[in-house]
């Protein structure tokens, strides 16, 4: 770890005197480039400043334990030697999670889709609580929420839900959200109070760049129609709506947010852009998938990963043993507390893995 830290240094101290140049700064996209690396790295030089001096505080505390024979000024020693062991340690680990290679989406928007499962209406009714669930987290963290497409069933419930959620590090927060969410509780229709079990599936997908996905016009097949609304009634007389099939992978995007044909169009690329994207990453995942099967963050969205029991209200999620009984402020947006138990599982494999 020591190796690779020093020579993180070595690279801040190179980056440092390349931003100061002025035929560097002159010109400023690779100015800026530079900036974004060093302001990338700067948080581990400045941890492993801190580990160094830590460390020469211990040596100090150890020298002076051996050598003092003032039976009060080597209890102080000890306390020291006490003190900077445990900092030390911290401080260690703190750098481990630092030097984890970065995921180069985290800092990206995100694409939320939101599909109902089994369980028929109320299996709907739980694809509305999640959408209201992540617009509210979103809202909590000052993230802008954008409506893609809407499939509703004109009673509350949601067939298909596809959001944009804008803000730095949206993608980091809500990529392990991927996978099978539960729901267990009595329907309002079930009159022997009977538990009924449906699910929903949430992908989680980063907003790309145009170079990171190019499509080939060629390859999409673009169909317009008019935009309906609840029990198929006409929001507006217009073909606005647009679907959009790629055809070399099949997949399918539809948009009607828009009262605008290109508005409608531009979202939908957008959305096509990032399933594309994600399908590619998916392919790449299958051939490490030995290493990576039991990892959080697989994004293996057939797998149930988390549980909502009304009766109990409890929340559970399966991937790291984690209940909390707090339902009710869950479904409210509140999922920061399992959000940070995932990161914080994902970053203790990744150090094992990388140890």
């Amino acid at each position: 770890m020591f190796e690779k830290l020093e020579s993180v240094v070595d690279k801040y101290d190179e980056l440092t005197k390349l931003v100061a140049n002025p035929d560097v700064i002159a010109n400023q996209s690779v100015w800026q480039k530079h900036m974004k690396e060093l302001g990338e790295i700067e948080p581990v030089v400045e941890k492993y400043k801190e580990y160094k001096q830590a460390k020469e505080d211990l040596d100090f505390a150890r020298q002076m334990l051996e050598e003092e024979t003032d039976e009060e000024m080597r209890v102080l020693a000890k306390e020291e030697l006490s003190e900077q062991e445990s900092n030390i340690e911290t401080i260690s680990q703190e750098l481990q999670i630092l030097l984890i290679p970065k995921d180069p989406n985290d800092d990206k928007n995100v694409i939320l889709e939101i599909r109902a499962g089994t369980g028929g209406e109320e299996a709907a009714l739980f694809g509305s609580d999640l959408l209201r669930m992540y617009t509210r987290f979103a809202e909590r963290n000052r993230y802008k929420v954008e409506l893609i497409n809407l499939s509703d069933t004109g009673i509350g419930g949601v067939k298909e839900a596809d959001i944009m959620i804008r803000g730095k590090g949206a993608y980091s927060r809500l990529k392990f959200e991927s996978g099978v969410h539960r729901v267990q509780r009595v329907p309002e229709t079930e009159t022997s109070g009977r538990i009924h079990t449906s699910a929903a599936t949430v992908a989680v997908l980063p907003e790309v760049d145009d170079v990171e996905v190019t499509i080939d016009q060629n390859d999409v097949k673009v169909d317009v129609y008019r935009a309906s609304g609840n029990g198929g009634q006409c929001v507006n007389t217009t073909d606005s709506a647009v679907r959009l099939t790629h055809l070399p992978t099949g997949i399918v995007v539809t948009c009607q947010d828009e009262k605008s044909q290109i508005k409608n169009k531009e979202k939908a690329m957008k959305v096509l852009k990032s399933r594309i994207y994600d399908k590619m990453q998916q392919e790449q995942n299958d051939k490490i998938a030995a290493e990576r099967r039991g990892q959080v963050g697989s994004g293996d969205r057939s797998e149930r990963i988390r549980t909502y029991n009304f009766p109990q209200g409890r929340v559970s999620d399966h991937r790291i043993g984690l209940t909390l009984y707090k339902l009710d402020a869950i479904l409210d947006g509140a999922i920061d507390e399992i959000i940070d138990a995932l990161t914080t599982d994902d970053q203790a494999k990744k150090m094992n893995s990388v140890g």
